[in-house]
């Protein structure tokens, strides 16, 4: 039987999951893809989940009340662990507001196997970007529940990384974090 180190040998990297949390706006998706492209430039297996894709699809049957959140999440979390079975590194992208939901998904991996992004933008920086317009529309009251508005969202207490996303860093910047990180866990061998 080949054991994992032999399989992470074989294919030079850990399939992992990489779970980006943080408001809206806050340039999680960017990052995902980001480091995805570059992960896919060394040949590493990936797959990229967002949460506008994904609730486009898989879960189009929920809402944005606290209990639909928590299934989204739920949903996401055992995904991303069928990718990860399957050898792949799944970046993952999504608001995940609740701390325990996101505790749910990083025990259905298991600690090794599992690296919590926390993209770290202020409100104000958000609402400023707002690509999707989605702030404007809450503070008019036209979305309910709105994370960071009208919903809370719990700031990671110990994520493994975080990820200063203000206008002080560009997106190149924040990548090669991510990467050198990957790379001094041996998450990806060189």
């Amino acid at each position: 039987m080949i054991t994992s180190n032999e399989k992470i040998k074989l294919k030079k990297y850990k399939p992992t999951c990489i779970w980006f949390t943080g408001l809206s706006g806050s340039g999680k998706s960017t990052l995902a893809a980001g480091v995805e492209s570059k992960l896919n430039e060394i040949g590493v297996h990936t797959y990229l989940l967002d949460g506008d894709e994904i609730r486009k699809g898989l879960n189009k049957d929920l809402g944005f009340s606290n209990e639909d959140r928590t299934e989204n999440i739920r949903r996401i979390g055992e995904v991303s662990k069928l990718f990860t079975n399957a050898g792949l590194i799944v970046l993952a992208a999504f608001i995940s507001p609740f701390k325990k939901d996101r505790d749910i998904v990083r025990a259905l991996h298991g600690e090794n196997n599992f690296i919590e992004i926390y993209v770290d933008c202020s409100l104000e920086d958000c609402e400023k970007r707002d690509p999707k317009g989605f702030y404007k529309k809450a503070r008019s009251g036209e979305i309910k529940d709105f994370t960071g508005i009208s919903s809370p969202y719990e700031v990671p207490l110990s994520p493994e990384i975080k990820i200063a996303n203000g206008n002080e860093r560009d997106v190149d910047d924040n990548i090669m974090i991510i990467l050198d990180f990957l790379y001094k866990g041996k998450i990806v061998l060189k």
